[in-house]
């Protein structure tokens, strides 16, 4: 799922009616969900954040952008937060397979857009900024909206997209990219917030003020701090005590947990405590977390343990959970914290129902689901079983000198078996958007070409689900080869099970990829797809037949 999340700060945080409707414009986009909502009175500005689709976020970003300009007039406003518009600030932050130049694409576009429609100055800042000054966004955010007539007179201060000009009632808007940043706090078995400090002072990456012999702050040449730096990268950190629990906590955010990872803050954390006499007793997340870090915990751990770190996420998740304890002040739900979670509407979707409730759904007069997601099934199947082998080989003694390769090899198999998961829904989505092409008006010559088009795309579509399993289906083949070659003996026949169930896969979509090509009008996409099918296809045969005799021979 490509995901990406907007953090939009607007210039408003008393005027319930004004959030209001500005939340509403984001609603109002198919594709995204509005996670939360912080106003500030004091600051007379609030913070929402919501994710979704990339397209989806960019036209949900520049609605409430929109709105904002409707109803705010930064000639009346006042509030302690520096700002410098009605929409002030507007970051995208990558998720779920998006890179940060994906979304600093995603700040031009929108860049430009609000610049050329709503005739609002538009400053690239952070990753998306187009010269080195305007990285830092207190540098382009200098002298707020009441310097910022006279600054835009500037040779220096043009700004990326939008009128040269001042605009009065909306002021200008700062967008771009940035990572995205984990509020984290861990739990010590202390009241003092000085030790937490202590800790939070040797962990952060600015770290603490250098003291001489005599315990004097060491100053440089220009007078300025001389700063020892903490043990992390892309950390700060700052200790307090939190009456509600009776307890001190090292606040922590992770602004790029790619280089600083839950886990490594955690492990850093229980360190310092012991060496102060202390002890980590578990921690929090405070708002939401992208679901990777909480697998790449999960792996951490396990791999500590010596075990395998190819399971299911469930499980990766869960061993993130215990290992952190992150459930130790209150329950902690993935659904409610991980926001891929958050966002997935999969209650209805296939691969979550029970293998009965599939069956009985497959087994009805509705053609979808259809073969080509049992085709799609059968390759998840097959990736499931080589999984399992691994994961039986490397929790052996005798297998000792196997088990890097065992682990690599079950993570392998686990990726595999999700991505064909994901194509047991999308089969069946390819078919119902041909029926819903099918279904477009034809009363005018545009209506009719407009639904020919449509018509077209979904049968592409529905051609390329498969040919995407049969690629699959390949290297599933593969992962069974490599079970049967250098498994554990003793599960022989289940690897040999994944290596039909990969013939399986490939035969059932190699059958709906010349299905769907049957009467589709572009010979240069029928004759590509043709190819590539036929090539797959092949493959998979030919090294399922090998397979299948060397199971034999072995068994």
């Amino acid at each position: 799922m490509r995901l990406v999340e907007c953090v939009p700060n607007f210039s408003e945080g008393r005027n319930q009616k004004v959030l209001d409707a500005i939340a509403e414009s984001i609603r109002s986009v198919e594709g995204v969900e509005l996670l939360d909502v912080d106003p500030g009175k004091a600051t007379n500005r609030t913070v929402m954040t919501f994710v979704g689709e990339p397209e989806a976020a960019v036209e949900a970003a520049f609605k409430a952008i929109a709105k904002a300009a409707e109803l705010i007039d930064m000639r009346v406003h006042q509030g302690a937060h520096p700002r410098m518009g009605a929409t002030d600030v507007c970051p995208f932050v990558p998720v779920s397979a998006m890179s940060m130049q994906d979304c600093a694409e995603l700040a031009k576009r929108l860049g430009a857009r609000v610049g050329a429609e709503l005739g609002i100055p538009v400053y690239l800042y952070a990753e998306a900024a187009q010269s080195p000054e305007r990285r830092n966004l207190a540098e382009v955010r200098k002298g707020e909206y009441e310097g910022l007539s006279e600054r835009m007179k500037e040779d220096g201060f043009k700004p990326d997209f939008g009128p040269g000009q001042f605009n009065a009632a909306s002021g200008a808007t700062v967008i771009g990219a940035r990572p995205f940043l984990i509020a984290y706090n861990v739990n010590l078995n202390t009241k003092s917030q000085k030790l937490a400090n202590e800790v939070a002072l040797s962990i952060r990456e600015g770290g603490r003020a250098k003291r001489d012999q005599q315990g004097k702050i060491v100053k440089d040449a220009s007078g300025a701090t001389v700063m020892v730096p903490g043990a992390l990268k892309a950390c700060k950190a700052v200790g307090w005590y939190i009456d509600e629990y009776q307890r001190a906590q090292v606040s922590i955010n992770l602004v790029d947990y790619k280089i600083t990872a839950i886990h490594d803050a955690f492990d850093q954390c229980c360190l310092e405590a012991e060496r102060l006499g202390m002890r980590v007793t578990g921690s929090e997340l405070v708002g939401l977390t992208p679901l990777e870090p909480m697998l790449e915990a999960g792996r951490h751990y396990l791999a500590k343990q010596g075990r395998s770190t190819g399971v299911p996420d469930a499980e990766l998740i869960q061993i993130a959970v215990q290992s952190l304890g992150l459930g130790e002040l209150s329950p902690f739900s993935a659904e409610r914290k991980i926001i891929e979670f958050r966002v997935a509407k999969e209650s209805k979707r296939l691969k979550n129902l029970t293998v009965s409730d599939f069956v009985d759904e497959l087994s009805t007069d509705s053609p979808a689901p259809g073969g080509g997601s049992v085709a799609a099934l059968s390759a998840g199947l097959s990736a499931g079983l080589s999984a399992m082998v691994a994961n039986l080989t490397h929790a052996k003694k005798e297998f000792e000198s196997s088990k890097t390769f065992m682990d690599q090899t079950a993570v392998r198999a686990q990726r595999l078996k999700s991505q064909c998961l994901e194509a047991v829904d999308a089969d069946t989505d390819a078919f119902n958007q041909i029926i819903a092409a099918r279904r477009l008006p034809k009363d005018t010559e545009k209506n009719q070409a407009d639904r020919l088009a449509a018509i077209l795309a979904a049968n592409k579509q529905a051609t390329l689900v498969p040919l995407s399993v049969m690629a699959s289906s390949l290297e599933a083949v593969e992962l069974a080869e490599l079970m049967v070659e250098r498994g554990n003996p003793n599960s022989v026949s289940d690897a040999g099970v994944a290596g039909l169930m990969a013939r399986a896969s490939a035969d059932g979509a190699y059958y709906n990829v010349l299905i769907n090509l049957q009467g589709l009008e572009d010979e240069i996409f029928c004759a590509q797809s043709l190819s590539e099918a036929q090539e797959l296809h092949e493959k998979v045969r030919l090294r399922a037949d090998a397979l299948h005799e060397k199971v034999i021979a072995k068994l």
